[in-house]
């Protein structure tokens, strides 16, 4: 076999390679072209673990809460703007750029080495997040298995972790009769049985071994979920991402026969419009976008990496945002509907009954459960959603780190990936044994109040710039056009090189300007806890400077400063299609391969004609396509 130089560098594919889109999506996903690393096995797998992924707990505690502080309904034109601007715009870059080179968030920057660190940022955020977020799911198995009863245990006050405070006529805002402060039943349980939480963070207490099951149990599930991959995962998805939707309707359908539901949903709806001229109401909208949609945690890069090479990843973009948006707007009317029945119950107004974050979902809503006919039933119904719910959340995160590991050391772990997600799963599981404590509730406040909040924006900004800049919009595009058979429009280049960006930039001044150290409840942190969470804050951003160090002194070439560092400002050799068969265009090798006399141009087309074991291009051999 002898090899030469080919005078073929084709920036566009031909007319003949072009690819028909609609042919490929017609052939579904069933077998994988990638046996290697794998693909979705069902044409609905990755559209509903995106789905899946996007919607969770925040669309229904914290989505809700926005509105009501926000100025109700006119929150909803910062928020869809929000997304327009800056949520569909990152969430096509990521998938795309995932589908394009089919790596995970560390190996993906294999087009720009130097900002290797934004992918491990990526993966530090969602390693930290899954340890506090299911002990939030951990939380949901207790109230979902406490429901099983005749009677919902936070109904009454004749319990033992019931104090003489505890009143049936107060509400989730205390309020004094006597000298005495009265507090719901729903407030107790979720305090003093739960949480059985301490006078501090100085003070963490025992395991509460309830809790500590629950948690095992919800990492079990996690585990056996993700244990092979997108294979498992996405047949689990098909009831974890539909399921929400039918309580989700159940409860709105109940919610507004109740008495007083209209004025919970005049509430939520009725815009204030002086809201718009707050520039804190943008801020807040543009906030949730990531919280929702889950751009720059490394989930969205991870799933699209395990699409088919032509799998119409835009179509998919335009939809998610749009059913994720939806879906908040849709479990508002449930949620808001029941709190003005509250309201009415409790003869209080709307605002003294909503609150955000965990005491919403876990004190608001379990005390406006008990006070509806069949309450057990409902509750089972409710918190098994939330569990739901959170698990498709938990599962883009968990996958992301895992996939981005065995993506840098596929040697050691590709093949072993089981086993990897058992140790992965196990460690988590016992570094989230200190939110279980008595004081673990102080602990994650802190965890979710820095962890992913400016270094998510950061994170963000770093993609846009290396995308639309370094990389270069215009070459983005053409490899798009190489998946999808054509170049998107104009729009979402600017948005990329531009509006975005500057969105971002936005959202950090005003996370800035509102910046407020982290409380729970009435309880004032000490110094050190405020230390502690910008110490989970930096260990993802930290990564960004250290491994533009190591990319410059390890593998930077040239003489001077210039040259090594912009060597590292180029794509790596390997960059581009993992499979041989789709390395056309720019992407094919410089080689002609001569085989019995018959002259092959490129080692993309040899390998139409003889596929290798697992279709990997390695650029230093050519063994694995011939």
């Amino acid at each position: 076999m002898k090899l030469k130089r080919s005078k073929r560098k084709n920036a566009e594919p031909a007319d003949s390679e072009k690819v028909d889109t609609e042919m490929y999506d017609s052939m579904g996903t069933e077998g994988a072209e990638n046996t290697e690393r794998g693909n979705w096995t069902g044409k609905l797998d990755f559209i509903l673990s995106l789905i899946g992924y996007a919607v969770g707990l925040g669309n229904l505690w914290r989505f809700p809460a926005l509105c009501y502080r926000n100025g109700g309904g006119a929150f909803l034109i910062p928020y869809l703007t929000a997304m327009l601007l800056c949520g569909m715009t990152l969430f096509f870059m990521e998938v795309a750029w995932g589908q394009f080179c089919s790596e995970g968030p560390i190996t993906a920057w294999k087009l720009c080495p130097l900002f290797k660190g934004a992918g491990a940022a990526m993966v530090v955020i969602s390693f930290i997040t899954t340890i506090y977020y299911n002990v939030i799911i951990c939380y949901t198995v207790y109230y979902l298995f406490s429901s099983f009863t005749s009677t919902v245990p936070w109904a009454g006050c004749d319990n033992w972790w019931n104090t003489d405070a505890c009143s049936t006529l107060g509400s989730t805002i205390n309020d004094t009769i006597n000298n005495i402060t009265r507090v719901s039943p729903a407030q107790e349980f979720w305090s003093n049985n739960v949480l059985n939480i301490s006078d501090g963070i100085d003070n963490l207490g025992n395991i509460q071994w309830k809790l500590a099951l629950c948690l095992l149990f919800s990492w079990i599930v996690v585990f056996l979920c993700l244990m092979k991959g997108v294979k498992s995962s996405g047949r689990v998805v098909y009831f974890t991402a539909t399921f929400p939707y039918v309580v989700i309707t159940i409860l709105l359908i109940r919610g507004v026969t109740l008495p007083g539901s209209l004025n919970g949903l005049k509430f939520f709806l009725i815009p204030k419009w002086e809201a718009l001229l707050i520039p804190k109401v943008w801020g807040d909208a543009f906030s949730q976008i990531f919280y929702s949609l889950g751009p720059a945690w490394g989930g969205l890069l991870t799933m699209a990496s395990y699409n088919r090479f032509h799998h119409n990843c835009f179509r998919d973009a335009l939809i998610v945002p749009l059913v994720n948006s939806g879906t908040s707007i849709y479990g508002g009317l449930a949620i808001f509907s029941i709190v003005g029945f509250m309201s009415h119950e409790l003869d209080q107004p709307i605002d003294s009954v909503v609150t955000s974050g965990p005491g919403l979902a876990f004190v608001a809503y379990p005390e406006a459960l008990a006070r509806i006919p069949l309450a057990p039933l409902w509750s089972i119904l409710f918190f098994f959603m939330l569990f739901t719910l959170g698990l498709d959340s938990q599962f883009g995160m968990v996958e992301g780190v895992c996939s981005a590991l065995t993506d840098m050391f596929p040697g050691l772990l590709r093949k072993r990936k089981t086993i990897f997600m058992l140790c992965l799963s196990i460690g988590c599981f016992l570094l989230g044994l200190p939110l279980v404590t008595k004081g673990g509730i102080y602990l994650l406040t802190i965890m979710d109040w820095y962890t992913g909040v400016i270094s998510l924006f950061v994170v963000s900004l770093v993609e846009c710039l290396v995308i639309g800049w370094i990389y270069g919009g215009s070459q983005f595009y053409d490899d798009i056009a190489m998946m999808l058979g054509s170049r998107p429009n104009l729009w979402w280049r600017l948005c990329w090189q531009g509006i975005t960006p500057l969105s971002i930039c936005f959202i950090i001044i005003m996370t800035y300007i509102d910046y407020v150290p982290v409380y729970y409840n009435d309880y004032v942190y000490p110094p050190a806890g405020e230390v502690i969470g910008w110490l989970c804050a930096s260990a993802s951003l930290i990564m960004i400077p250290l491994f533009m160090v190591i990319e410059y002194y390890v593998n930077g070439t040239g003489d001077g400063f210039i040259e090594r560092l912009a060597s590292r400002l180029k794509p790596t050799e390997d960059w581009g299609p993992s499979l041989a068969v789709y390395r056309t265009g720019k992407y094919a090798p410089e080689k002609e391969i001569l085989e019995n006399g018959h002259v092959i141009s490129t080692v993309s087309e040899i390998c139409d004609i003889k596929y290798s074991p697992n279709g990997y291009y390695n650029p230093i051999s050519l063994e694995t396509c011939v």
